[in-house]
């Protein structure tokens, strides 16, 4: 609430500066349309106020994201594969089990044949959450539960982070690549986070990848939303989480502002991304499909940044 204030504050100042320095430089009166003192302050206080407010209603209404992808990887047979995705849950000391039992039942609502994390399942302290794996344990597709590491599995203790992961019953895929339904490879690579703690990412992203065979569905788990240029053509799809699409203002805009002419950090982005050309009308490349999380992180909050379970159903067909 505090952060709220002093950034739109900050807003409400830098308004008050221009028009002093626009009056300035005209030599023209602006006191009519200059703030008084005591706006100054209301203002921003019912702005945050309000933001805060609403921003607690966002962050409990998840929504269930659904989104389609034709594939001829996909069996004629099967017609439909369904893949859940939640991200940066932060199960931790403010995400317990009322939120978790919303995003429990959103899954299930989804019937996903598999069910995938990438990354930042917990947060901080994560001692006595045997309770919260049993809650999770509960879901059981017909083809697992895979994730990976975010930088808050590094943060929390990684051996911990990843006892939890493995008692809520998913498989953690650290450099390694596991085949799933017949068709499909799903690969996960471990959160740079891992550097700072004397980790090396072995194999590479890209000899991780290669050794997939081309005709099978190339699923990529990578916590952030970032592409290796070396390895773009070896997946069909990466999933990604980690920025929360900025959560709450002015996160949002700061996370839009990192971005700006990247070609390989797509942090800016939430949602569906062709990373190829359109050839003859079609897009034929790899996606990337970038979360906006599944929980918070910090403050129960979310503002423009509403938090999501994604459904990405699989469709037989010409892509």
């Amino acid at each position: 609430m505090i952060f709220l204030f002093c950034s739109c504050a900050l807003i409400v100042d830098f308004y008050r500066l221009l028009i002093f320095a626009v009056g300035g430089l005209l030599r023209t009166d602006l006191s009519t349309i200059t703030l008084s003192t005591r706006l100054a302050f209301f203002i921003p206080a019912l702005v945050s106020m309000s933001i805060f407010t609403y921003g607690l209603f966002e962050a409990g209404a998840i929504r269930l994201e659904q989104v389609t992808i034709t594939t001829p990887k996909v069996p004629r047979e099967m017609g439909t594969f369904t893949i859940c995705q939640i991200s940066d849950v932060h199960l931790g000391l403010i995400v317990r089990e009322e939120r978790l039992t919303k995003i429990i039942n959103l899954i299930k609502q989804a019937r996903p044949d598999v069910l995938v994390s990438t990354g930042d399942l917990v947060d901080g302290q994560i001692d006595d959450m045997g309770g919260l794996a049993r809650l999770l344990q509960a879901i059981n597709p017909p083809y697992g539960k895979f994730a990976i590491t975010g930088n808050h599995e590094f943060y929390a203790g990684l051996n911990q982070a990843l006892r939890f992961t493995g008692q809520s019953g998913f498989t953690v895929l650290r450099g390694e690549a596991k085949a799933v339904a017949g068709f499909m490879t799903i690969a996960g690579v471990d959160d740079p986070a891992g550097k700072a703690f004397g980790l090396v990412p072995v194999p590479s992203e890209q000899a991780l990848l290669a050794a997939v065979p081309r005709g099978r569905f190339t699923l990529l788990l990578k916590h952030r939303p970032v592409v290796d240029k070396k390895a773009e053509n070896l997946f069909d799809l990466q999933l990604s989480g980690h920025t929360h699409k900025g959560q709450i203002f002015p996160f949002t805009l700061l996370v839009k502002l990192s971005t700006i002419g990247s070609r390989t950090n797509f942090s800016s982005e939430a949602g569906l991304v062709h990373l190829g050309q359109r050839r003859q009308g079609r897009f034929r490349d790899s996606l990337l499909y970038v979360s906006r999380g599944t929980g918070t992180w910090g403050p129960p909050i979310r503002f423009l940044a509403p938090p999501e379970v994604t459904v990405i159903k699989l469709i037989h067909g010409d892509t």
